[in-house]
């Protein structure tokens, strides 16, 4: 380690601690030239997970972007802000353990979902109304029969899958009471 005060690389490492809830080691260390104590940090370095959006683009995960999206469907419901981060925390460490350096954007709204339906089902539709891209209310009322089953199927396009078959039902009662 190079010496911010003389630049000579032999140093000594004096003490050594767990920082940052363990993410990180502290070492505090000393010249063996100049005798001036400094200190580092060693932390893992993670490799960055791209995430592919609906569109096609690519973009690095942004943990922030995340954090205010859910922040934003989880206004006046209740949930802390430490457990939203918490929950971020969670999706992007399930994000680096994958083999795979690259994830879609609806794999990552999936995860969300995931979590919010177990904190707060208006968190959940809010989410979901805006991750799913609702057209109407027939999504809302389709999204909603889904949660009261208790019984999400586990599909990457659940919401989609529960939409089409509400329309379906839809389309074949209006036809029945029409004829």
């Amino acid at each position: 380690m190079q010496c911010p005060y003389c630049q000579h690389t032999n140093s000594r490492v004096l003490e050594s601690r767990s920082s940052e809830g363990g993410q990180s080691i502290r070492r505090r260390r000393e010249c063996l030239c100049c005798k001036h104590r400094f200190t580092t940090y060693e932390r893992i370095e993670f490799v960055p997970v791209t995430v592919i959006k609906h569109d096609g683009k690519k973009e690095s995960f942004d943990h922030s972007k995340l954090l205010r999206g859910m922040v934003r469907a989880c206004e006046k419901t209740g949930i802390s802000h430490q457990r939203l981060e918490a929950i971020v925390d969670d999706i992007e460490a399930q994000l680096q353990q994958r083999p795979r350096r690259e994830v879609t954007s609806q794999e990552i709204g999936q995860l969300v979902l995931e979590y919010l339906r177990e904190e707060n089902e208006v968190a959940y539709i809010r989410f979901a109304s805006v991750y799913g891209r609702f057209q109407g209310i027939k999504d809302f009322m389709a999204t909603l029969r889904q949660l009261q089953q208790k019984d999400v199927p586990n599909t990457e396009n659940s919401w989609e899958t529960t939409i089409q078959e509400f329309s379906e039902q839809e389309t074949s009662s209006n036809v029945m009471t029409h004829s």
